[in-house]
C-alpha cells in the first residue's frame, strides 16, 4: 500500500478528486502498477510521468511544498488509511476522505466523540446549552467534533477545551487558513493540547461554499452521533443531521420554544424521530458503550462520475420522494456514488431531500 509520500501524490493527481480517490483506495490496488491500471487516463498519465521523470513532473513542486509544510513542526501530520491514527469510523461512511491534513494533538482522536452543531446566530440560551453539553461530555471522557463555525459550533468546542476535554475541528479550507477570522484565538487553542484541526484540503486552500456541506460528512463520520443544539428551519446543521442518519449515527436534538425561529429546525428533527435530550445522560443512554467496535459496512467501489445538468440520476427523480436504496437499485450505482451525486445535485439546486427520500426541484436547477 502507498505510504505518506505516495498518498500526498495521489491526493494531487488531476481528474481524480476526493471521491474518485476514495473509491479507488477501497479496491486496495497494488502500488504503483495496480493504481495505474484502474485510475482515469489523466491521473494515470500524470502519475506515470512522476514515477519515470519526477524532475519533469509539475507535481513535484506541489509535493515538495506539502512535505515542507509537514516538516515545519512536529504537530503536523498527513493522516491516511495506513496511518496508525487514521480514524477507523470513517470506514463506515459512503464517501470517506482519502487523506486528512492534521494540525494539533492527535490524541484528540482517542476518546469516543460526539458531533455538536447548530446555528451561527444562537440565542443566549442556545449558547449556554452548547457550552453546558460540551463541558458535561468532556467530564464524561467524550470528545466534541464540530466545524469551528460561529455560534453553537465554536461555543461547544471552546467549552470542551476549557473543561480539560478534547475537541476536533473539521475545516472547510486548509488547516492553516483561519475561517471565520473572528475565531483566530479558537484556531490557536485547537492547535494546543487536546485540540486538533483536520481538513481534506491541502494547506493554503481558501474556504469555498461547496466545501462546507462536504466538510459536514467528515464531522459526523468521525462521531458516534450528532447533537443539534439550536437550528433554524433552513440550516446547514440539518444537513449534518441528515448525513448522520445516512451514516447510521444517532441524531439528538435539544428542544426549544415553538416561538423561537432558531429552534424550529430542532423541533422538526424531533418530529421526524430524533432523540430528545435534556442532559448528557439522555445522550449516553442511547449510544453504545464507548469501547464497542464500530463495524464497517461492505464497500462497493464504482468509477467516479460528476453530477451535472445531464446526470442520469435526475431522470429517476420527480416531485414524489424516492428513497436512496431505490435509486441504487434503479441506477446500478453504488451507495457511495449515489449519495455523492445527490449531494452534488443538492448543491446545484437540482435536487433535495424530503421525507421518504429525494425529490427533483422545480425551476432552472432541476426543471422537469
Amino acid at each position: 500500500m502507498p505510504m505518506a509520500r505516495e498518498w500526498l501524490l495521489l491526493s494531487r493527481l488531476p481528474g481524480l478528486g476526493t471521491a474518485g480517490l476514495a473509491e479507488l483506495a477501497a479496491r486496495a490496488p497494488a502500488w504503483p502498477e495496480g493504481w495505474l491500471a484502474v485510475m482515469p487516463a489523466p491521473a494515470a498519465k500524470a502519475l506515470r510521468l512522476w514515477l519515470d521523470h519526477p524532475a519533469r513532473s509539475p507535481l513535484t513542486a506541489s509535493l515538495d511544498a506539502d512535505e515542507a509544510w509537514l516538516a515545519q513542526a512536529p504537530d503536523r501530520a498527513l493522516l491516511h488509511p495506513d496511518h496508525p491514527d487514521w480514524p477507523a469510523p470513517l470506514a463506515q461512511i459512503a464517501d470517506p476522505p482519502p487523506v486528512l491534513w492534521a494540525w494539533g494533538d492527535l490524541g484528540a482522536l482517542a476518546p469516543p466523540r460526539l458531533a455538536m452543531v447548530g446555528t451561527r446566530k444562537p440565542t443566549r440560551e442556545g449558547l449556554a446549552n452548547a457550552a453546558g453539553f460540551a463541558r458535561a461530555l468532556a467530564e464524561r471522557g467524550w470528545g466534541v467534533v464540530s466545524g469551528m463555525a460561529l455560534g453553537i459550533d465554536g461555543a461547544a468546542q471552546q467549552a470542551a477545551l476549557e473543561a480539560g476535554g478534547r475537541s476536533v475541528a473539521v475545516l472547510g479550507g486548509g488547516v492553516d487558513v483561519i475561517y471565520p477570522a473572528r475565531h483566530r484565538a479558537l484556531h490557536e487553542r485547537l492547535r494546543g493540547p487536546g485540540g486538533l484541526l483536520l481538513s481534506e484540503h491541502p494547506p493554503g486552500t481558501r474556504p469555498h461554499p461547496a466545501f462546507f456541506p462536504r466538510r459536514n460528512r467528515i464531522v459526523t463520520g468521525l462521531s458516534r452521533g450528532v447533537l443539534v443544539v439550536e437550528a433554524a428551519e433552513r440550516s446547514g446543521s440539518l444537513v449534518s443531521a441528515r448525513l448522520a442518519g445516512e451514516q447510521s449515527r444517532e441524531v439528538f436534538a435539544v428542544p426549544g420554544s415553538i416561538h423561537n425561529p432558531q429552534a424550529r429546525g430542532c423541533l422538526g428533527l424531533l418530529r421526524d424521530g430524533a432523540v430528545l435530550v435534556r442532559d448528557v445522560d439522555d445522550i449516553l443512554a442511547e449510544l453504545p458503550a464507548w469501547s464497542a467496535p464500530m463495524e464497517p459496512p461492505p464497500v462497493r467501489a464504482e468509477p467516479a462520475a460528476a453530477a451535472g445538468a445531464d446526470d442520469p440520476l435526475l431522470a429517476w427523480l420527480s416531485d414524489t420522494p424516492t428513497p436512496v436504496d431505490a435509486l441504487v437499485n434503479l441506477t446500478g450505482l453504488s451507495v457511495a456514488e449515489c449519495q455523492r451525486r445527490l449531494l452534488a445535485l443538492e448543491l446545484e439546486g437540482r435536487a433535495g431531500p424530503a421525507a421518504g427520500g429525494w425529490v427533483r426541484l422545480p425551476g432552472p436547477g432541476g426543471a422537469w
